[in-house]
């Protein structure tokens, strides 16, 4: 019975947030539906359990949903994004336009702005230049979804995402594990993404399509809304807040923050950090080990001076700092305890007596613990809808397992954090995924439309450069 309790409360997770249901309410009720079906104590497991597991995600990442929120609003309405956006599509013209958008879209999202901040800059700007190369605006969101949220969000080494950052405190990690690898794998996705880009722009031309204009006022409905923070950092609602320029940054300062990001992250998390004298953390009241923190505090160093940096240059242009401050901290609370409930529907799953099979059997996985991570992630991330979620469930419950098989059998943990991260952004990008819902919202379009040249860009490319970066990591280990 316990079994079938995990089983009917994980569909019930799934079956209503797809339909838009707000995952703070559903996810206690389906740990408590899973946990009475299994016959265990309710309220115990809802204040106890639950909340725990709840109150450990949110203690752990917010500063990082705090600072993301509030760095992406202030590129948004610094006009940074579309700065570099513009730049990039005027430097590289009509003429290639998919190439354009994928690379406008790719440079935000590495240097760490959310996703869904940059849709509304990313989208107006490539229907422009889809228009003016008429292109069919069925392709945009293939385009931009390969740029923004395939091997930015997951496989480039040193992205500040979510998704990068949350295998750190279990392996020991940081941003840049298996470099590598993550280039390989980066690589790999975007050639065949342009390749099959490049192969839906030719057949469309072949079958006389143009671009349609279409001037319908966008409108983001509250249910989008809650199934898009189901899988990022940023709430929708907040962008309408504050304030954004018509002065629009020079290239070079737009860039800045960006590069700042990176540059810093890299410095605090393989050169200041390991350095520094932390062995007071092992004593009382701390009792920690430090290894699992230097990855985090490096990206919440690296968001911080690229905060301070984007205002040092944008002051003038941020004339409403407060109200776009307010709005980028507010916008982190709704994706990180959405994120975080579905933690919490994992720690009362983990907590029944019936996960023991459900871990055995995962843990077991014929191929060896690369191959059995990889299942595990690819399964939680395609029923959750959300690589963060998924990922955080999987390893909440698993993660010290997978470190210990780590140990035993002689892999380099900085493997096993680059394939978490890439496995988790595989299946995500099912139909119910909300940055998917969202991008063909703002974008105009179907999922009848445009969802399979998505698909082709934003699953099947980063599941061949799992399976390559699957086997290098095998044979070579991490590099």
């Amino acid at each position: 019975m316990g079994l079938i309790g995990i089983l009917v409360g994980l569909a019930l997770l799934m079956w209503f947030a797809y339909r838009g249901w707000s995952v703070l309410m559903l996810s206690p009720l389906a740990a408590l539906l899973a946990a009475l079906i299994s016959g265990e104590p309710l309220l115990a497991h809802w204040t106890q359990t639950f909340m725990g597991g709840t109150a450990s995600f949110v203690a752990r990442w917010f500063p990082l949903f705090l600072l993301g929120g509030i760095f992406g609003k202030l590129m948004d309405d610094s006009g940074s994004i579309t700065s570099i956006a513009r730049f990039l599509t005027e430097r590289l013209g009509t003429k290639r336009t998919m190439l354009s958008v994928v690379l406008a879209s790719a440079v935000v999202t590495y240097g760490g702005v959310s996703v869904f901040v940059a849709f509304f800059v990313l989208v107006p700007m490539a229907r422009e230049m889809f228009k003016a190369a008429n292109i069919p605006a069925r392709l945009m969101p293939a385009a931009i979804g390969l740029g923004a949220f395939t091997f930015t969000m997951s496989a480039l080494p040193g992205t500040p995402s979510t998704n990068n950052a949350i295998p750190m405190p279990y392996f020991g990690t940081t941003t840049f594990a298996a470099p590598g690898l993550g280039i390989i794998a980066s690589i790999v996705t975007f050639v065949f993404g342009m390749w099959w880009l490049a192969r839906a722009e030719a057949a469309a031309r072949k079958a006389g399509e143009t671009y349609v204009d279409d001037s319908e006022a966008l409108v983001i409905a509250e249910k989008t809304r809650e199934q898009a923070t189901l899988s990022g950092d940023f709430d929708p609602a907040e962008l309408t807040h504050g304030q954004r320029t018509d002065r629009y940054p020079p290239f070079v300062f737009a860039l800045l923050p960006l590069i700042v990001v990176i540059v810093v992250n890299f410095m605090m998390a393989l050169v200041v950090l390991p350095r520094l004298d932390f062995s007071f953390l092992a004593a009382a009241p701390w009792n920690l080990e430090v290894g699992g923190l230097i990855g985090v505090w490096a990206v919440l160093i690296a968001l911080a001076a690229a905060i301070l940096t984007l205002i040092a240059v944008n002051y003038q242009r941020l004339s409403a700092l407060r109200e776009s401050l307010d709005a980028g901290a507010n916008s982190s609370v709704l994706p990180i305890m959405t994120v975080a409930s579905l933690v919490g529907f994992g720690a009362v799953v983990a907590a029944l007596p019936a996960f023991a099979v459900v871990r055995d059997a995962v843990l077991q996985v014929p191929g060896g613990p690369l191959i059995s991570l990889v299942v595990a992630m690819n399964a939680l991330a395609a029923l959750t809808g959300t690589a963060s979620g998924g990922m955080a469930i999987a390893l909440n419950a698993l993660g010290a397992d997978y470190m210990r098989l780590a140990l035993e059998h002689g892999i380099d943990p900085a493997l096993m954090h680059r394939l978490t991260v890439i496995s988790a952004g595989t299946l995500d990008a099912l139909p119910h995924n909300g940055t998917v819902l969202l991008l063909l919202q703002i974008s105009k379009q179907t999922h009848a439309s445009s969802y399979f040249d998505m698909v082709m860009t934003v699953i099947v490319g980063v599941v061949i450069s799992l399976a390559v970066v699957l086997v290098l990591g095998s044979m070579f280990g991490s590099f």
